[in-house]
């Protein structure tokens, strides 16, 4: 619990229960509103996907945006613009006037204010607590949600037979105030960055690019998507299964969803023993095995306190499966990337969602609940033995913390921030002795340069001097070569450092910065002058 020592993740954490809690009781009165209006079970399952496939749409540019604005302000838009559109769909619900398609609209517009919001959530929790509190903050917040959905939906079902599915989106309004307000009171105290802030259109291109040159960020959103879009037949399919399976009604939904919440909580609270007992990979296996369970008993059991034990088990997998994905996102990324890398792996394991919701409805439809449920529990048998290519790596204590160690050099040219190309050579001599640990250690300097923006990246070798090597790579303008060496970490170093030790020189490897210039100065006396002069 050491991360409740600190005051603002205290606060949020507390308010983000009462909007947990109202998201769930919207998505009660959503889904059994749509069984209501509608009886096309593929309709049932796109609410889900509805919700869903605005995060796999819009995560990317969420987390540009989260990476390179105030995460609090994005926050504070995001809260405000699903409180207005709770507002409105509550109002209309209560008018008379919803339709299938009209519902889904407004599901779809939540899910954009959610999309909107996750990135910077999740990445302004590192703002929050230090990085040795972050696993237990990702697991404190996937325990919040969880706390809520074991009362959550049975509240949300007891309104809609109360009252209405109007009054839970109402109450679903009403939830956001609490967050609203502590996050407007919340003034975060954030190193000023001295760089000018990346395109939209730049700072996605980096963040894909990290993504690409990290191999066990891949790996996570590899399965992410394989369990999205295997788990979600279950919690899409739900209202069909308390309906038709065990015929009953929305107080019935409620208390399916409420214990497979009571499960989830169970689950966060395992995930820190089986990380100390299991290696990564064998507890995510264990996530996809004990959900094909649970999808199995919800579409066999007609019993419902048998489906309910079913469902403890499904939401303690979904927990611990997800929470360990984040995590392991959270810890191998830096800072400066930490919103883009969250939003890709949400983009991969809500894309699966949206995906399997609407893939598990038209076997629903077609078919019937029981045999999606199975087909789902088959393919969560299938993600598990992904695991055999595709190991979730462990757990290593990387400082991702950033260097600091580059200084802007004297320049005799008048370079301007956006002055460019600059090619930068580094010399090293390294003896026939060191050459196979030099070449290894170069290869992964390679994926570093490239992963934090190098273009062009080579390694030469002097044909007459053997022992001399030169490192070379290329950066579009000035201010993009400051910014790449800037994204250099503490972690980064260390390939830095057992390369100069390999250097046999009696001086440091030398640098050559240069700026790229064209050969033919009547035609091109231009273009030299504007790669010198913009501004």
């Amino acid at each position: 619990m050491a991360p409740f020592e600190h005051d603002i993740f205290r606060k949020v954490w507390f308010a983000s229960l009462a909007s947990n809690l109202g998201a769930l009781i919207q998505g009660v009165g959503a889904a059994w509103m749509m069984t209501s209006i509608s009886t096309s079970a593929d309709l049932v399952a796109l609410v889900q996907a509805s919700t869903a496939l605005p995060i796999m749409l819009f995560s990317l540019v969420s987390g540009a945006i989260a990476d390179n604005y105030n995460r609090r302000s994005v926050m504070l838009v995001a809260q405000v613009f699903m409180l207005a559109v709770s507002v409105a769909l509550a109002v209309t619900a209560h008018a008379g006037v919803m339709t299938p398609w009209l519902l889904l609209g407004f599901t779809f517009l939540i899910g954009c204010g959610t999309a909107l919001n996750n990135p910077s959530w999740q990445a302004a929790v590192g703002d929050m607590v230090p990085r040795d509190h972050l696993p237990a903050a990702v697991a404190l917040n996937s325990m919040s949600f969880n706390l809520t959905r074991s009362v959550g939906p049975a509240i949300g079902g007891a309104i809609v037979a109360a009252a209405g599915a109007a009054a839970a989106f109402a109450a679903n309004a009403v939830s956001y105030a609490a967050l609203i307000v502590v996050l407007y009171r919340w003034k975060p105290a954030l190193p000023a960055n001295a760089l000018p802030r990346e395109s939209i259109g730049l700072a996605i291109s980096a963040g894909l690019r990290y993504v690409a040159m990290s191999p066990n960020i891949e790996k996570v959103l590899l399965r992410g998507f394989a369990f999205g879009l295997s788990a979600i037949s279950t919690l899409a399919l739900l209202p069909l299964v308390a309906r038709d399976l065990i015929q009953g009604g929305p107080l019935l939904y409620g208390v399916l969803l409420g214990a497979y919440g009571v499960g989830a909580i169970g689950g966060a609270l395992l995930v820190g023993r089986l990380r100390a007992m299991l290696s990564n990979e064998w507890i995510v296996r264990l996530g996809f095995v004990a959900f094909a369970v649970s999808a199995t008993v919800s579409a066999l059991s007609s019993n419902a306190m048998l489906t309910c034990a079913g469902l403890l088990i499904g939401g303690a997998s979904w927990v611990m499966t997800l929470s360990l994905f984040n995590m392991t996102v959270q810890l191998s990324t830096p800072r400066w990337v930490v919103g883009r890398a969250l939003s890709l792996y949400q983009m991969a394991t809500f894309g699966g969602m949206a995906l399997g919701s609407w893939i598990w409805g038209v076997i629903a439809e077609a078919q019937s609940p029981d045999v999606a449920l199975l087909a789902s529990a088959a393919l969560m048998l299938v993600g598990a033995l992904i695991g055999l290519w595709f190991r979730l790596p462990d757990q290593t204590a990387l400082n991702l913390d950033p260097l600091n160690r580059f200084r802007e050099p004297h320049l005799a040219l008048d370079i301007k921030p956006r002055s460019g190309p600059i090619v930068v050579m580094i010399e090293y001599i390294i003896r026939e002795e060191n050459l196979h640990a030099f070449l290894d250690t170069m290869a992964e300097r390679r994926r570093v340069r490239r992963r934090d923006g190098a273009r062009n990246w080579t390694l030469l070798r002097d044909v007459e001097n053997p022992e001399l090597w030169i490192e070379s790579y290329h950066a579009p303008t000035w201010i993009e070569y400051v910014r790449h060496n800037s994204r250099i970490t503490q972690a980064d170093a260390e390939v830095g450092q057992k390369i100069r030790q390999l250097h046999s020189g009696t001086e440091p490897p030398r640098v050559h910065r240069m700026i790229e210039r064209p050969t033919d100065w009547t035609a091109s006396h231009g273009q030299l002058k504007g790669m010198l002069d913009l501004h």
